[in-house]
């Protein structure tokens, strides 16, 4: 979530698991699929992400629509993309079941899953291990192949020596050694998650270093082995090129964060009072989430979900509005975009 529009670890006074383990494969380039394009498949995998198990009041009913609709759907994969949920919420120990619920409906999914990791999902003082293992997960960054295809996951959550205001938003020399190596592995068309982008002045702080990692990669390769770079964190509807690689944030399932000076409550007093940070937001009427198709001969759709805010809307709170259309609405825009095979 955009430290511009709030830092909630300074605004805030913090801000059963059955899991099914995926098979995933790390290090440099993890278990390769044969390169060419006579190997490639159609893989289709959901996304969503920013579902902030802990501030919007029905999470589990938006993540049960997403799963819901990814089964029936058969696609191949799902992710997420950071801000999901910690153990527990609120420094309260009594909602560690409510949360392995939440957990619960996500692993429901009758196929992979597959984590990012996001700045509030060690909310409460919980360490990434302690988060890492509620999710049952083992790393924070790894790759892993499917259908003649390359995925990296990175975590944006590391600290830099001289760090910017707000929350840890950096990838340390370790991993983007392990990145390059990782790319120098693998002869797929790659592409990569994070929860921070890796293009907005607010995302990764060292982003502009990551970017030469991926454009160095397609410079060796003789197509664009690098397509695409997917991340959540600003809870925005956003596509922009940048030397050849599109950098797609896929919005929030639940709100848009409004902030202090745009508190309202929508909901009942009941619902207000156990989930205190909702007034809060401008929550999204449907969860919103994608479904991205790769298709082998260089064509990657995404069908996203157009919502409508609950009522009042952010411009009717008088918030200003957010620049370039309709980023900043409650929608994940259809795309369709061609890379060279």
């Amino acid at each position: 979530m955009s430290e511009k529009a709030m830092n909630r670890r300074n605004f805030l006074k913090r801000t059963g698991q059955a899991v099914m383990t995926l098979p995933v494969f790390f290090g440099t380039g993890g278990c390769q699929d044969s390169p060419g394009k006579s190997d490639k498949q159609t893989v289709r995998f959901g996304l969503c992400a920013d579902v902030h198990k802990g501030v919007i009041h029905d999470a589990e009913l938006r993540m049960q629509t997403f799963v819901d609709r990814m089964n029936a759907e058969q696609v191949d994969f799902v992710m997420q993309l950071g801000d999901f949920c910690s153990p527990y919420f609120d420094n309260k120990p009594e909602t560690a079941s409510e949360t392995a619920k939440f957990l619960a409906i996500w692993n429901s999914f009758s196929g992979p899953k597959y984590h990012v990791c996001g700045n509030h999902d060690i909310d409460d003082e919980f360490t990434w291990e302690q988060t890492m293992a509620f999710w049952g997960q083992e790393k924070q960054y790894y790759s892993f192949d499917r259908g003649g295809y390359h995925f990296i996951v990175l975590d944006g959550n590391e600290k830099s020596e001289n760090p910017a205001p707000g929350y840890p938003r950096y990838i340390g020399s370790a991993q983007a050694k392990w990145l390059q190596d990782d790319l120098a592995a693998t002869r797929l068309h790659t592409f990569v998650s994070s929860h921070q982008s890796l293009e907005n002045a607010e995302g990764v702080e060292n982003r502009e270093q990551i970017r030469a990692i991926l454009e160095r990669s397609n410079q060796r390769s003789d197509s664009a082995k690098v397509v695409a770079c997917f991340s959540g964190h600003h809870h925005i509807d956003y596509h922009i090129v940048i030397n050849g690689i599109n950098y797609i944030q896929i919005n929030s399932m639940s709100y848009q964060w409004l902030g202090g000076d745009y508190i309202h409550a929508r909901f009942s007093p009941e619902v207000e009072a156990k989930n205190p940070w909702v007034r809060y937001t401008a929550p999204y009427k449907d969860p919103l989430y994608a479904i991205v198709t790769l298709e082998r001969q260089g064509v990657m759709k995404i069908e996203g979900v157009k919502s409508e805010y609950i009522p009042p809307t952010p411009r009717e709170l008088g918030k200003p509005e957010e620049p370039e259309g309709n980023k900043g609405s409650a929608v994940i825009s259809d795309r369709l975009l061609k890379f060279k095979v």
